[in-house]
């Protein structure tokens, strides 16, 4: 699991995991960091400092809701709210817990103006909150007359 060190949210959520018991074994990596860097070459290291990224023991690249219902499913007492979650209408209940720590993330750093990205299109910025440009979509290429 690659997390965000220096999120404090991020943290927490790691060493809470690392004390859960686990059925698959969890290892927890910066990322970003070199050593992130070094055991997954083809990962775009940027995107995983804006979105939880899980990559399983295949190779497997969870990012998101996904991520955290795969990183669950792998804690003992949490696979079967895992199950429940990878449902059509669980997965919209993890996406929108996954949407809420990001937006908390992102007012936790508006100390330091930082801008919040997502890989499906959503910004967070500090200052005036979520936007949303569709992919493929310039700042103003999209925009309504």
């Amino acid at each position: 699991m690659l997390y965000d060190a220096g999120c404090p949210l991020c943290t927490h959520v790691r060493d809470w995991l690392a004390r859960r018991p686990q059925l698959v074994p969890l290892e927890f990596v910066p990322a970003g960091s070199p050593a992130a860097q070094a055991r997954f070459p083809g990962l775009d290291h940027r995107t995983t400092l804006d979105e939880i990224t899980v990559v399983g023991g295949g190779g497997q690249v969870y990012r998101g809701a996904a991520a955290w219902i795969v990183t669950l499913w792998a804690l003992r007492d949490h696979r079967r709210v895992a199950h429940r979650l990878s449902t059509p209408s669980g997965m919209r209940f993890a996406k929108g817990a996954v949407l809420a720590a990001a937006k908390w993330r992102g007012a936790a750093t508006a100390r330091g103006g930082r801008v919040h990205r997502s890989g499906e299109g959503w910004t967070y910025d500090p200052r005036d909150g979520w936007h949303y440009t569709p992919p493929g979509c310039g700042s103003d290429a999209c925009a309504a007359p």
